[in-house]
């Protein structure tokens, strides 16, 4: 499949699995699952036709790894990113003591006073490395790097997650547990 086509799917899976399955007549199960022939299908019936192969394709190359199938293959979700709610069922662990998050330089005044919020989402993002953190960054304009000390958070109470693709999650970051990563990104 060439890349244009790739990006296409995920683009669409990333719509309906995490945000909008109820336009394609799906309804999420606890963890995010969906069965797979129900999103084909549903793909199918709404003029966007996948076929198995693709879909596999689509999650064996995915660069952030959004997708998994269930040890069956029957069954398929986002991996995290959700603005539906649903229960993914993953369970606390406790985080590396920094963790990192990207975001644009025009929102850091605001996130240092008010601290990380998961906004739209279920959970705030965070990145177990720079680099990560960097390209996520990167997409909110000039990038700045916001380090968190999660070490610290899990010890006052904090709940954090890690997806299947490697994503931390946790509800919020108040300001105490942020600064500002002094490196130069570029």
């Amino acid at each position: 499949m060439d890349s244009q086509r790739l990006i296409r799917i995920s683009k669409y899976l990333s719509k309906h699995l995490r945000h909008t399955p109820h336009k394609l007549g799906l309804t999420l199960a606890p963890g995010g699952w969906v069965e797979v022939a129900a999103l084909l299908s549903a793909c199918r019936h709404h003029q966007f036709p996948i076929t198995p192969a693709e879909l596999d394709e689509v999650v064996a190359q995915n660069d952030k790894q959004r997708f998994s199938f269930d040890p069956s293959r029957t069954r398929i979700r986002a991996n995290q990113g959700h603005s539906v709610d649903v229960d993914l069922q993953l369970t606390s662990l406790e985080p590396p003591p920094t963790l990192y998050h990207g975001t644009g330089h025009k929102s850091v005044e605001s996130i240092l006073e008010q601290g990380l919020s998961r906004m739209n989402r279920q959970h705030v993002h965070l990145s177990a490395d720079v680099e990560t953190a960097l390209k996520v960054g990167a997409r909110h304009g000039k990038p700045v790097i916001l380090e968190v000390n999660t070490g610290q958070m899990h010890r006052d109470g904090h709940l954090f997650f890690r997806s299947d693709n490697g994503v931390w999650l946790v509800d919020q970051v108040p300001p105490v547990y942020l600064k500002v990563l002094e490196r130069d990104p570029g």
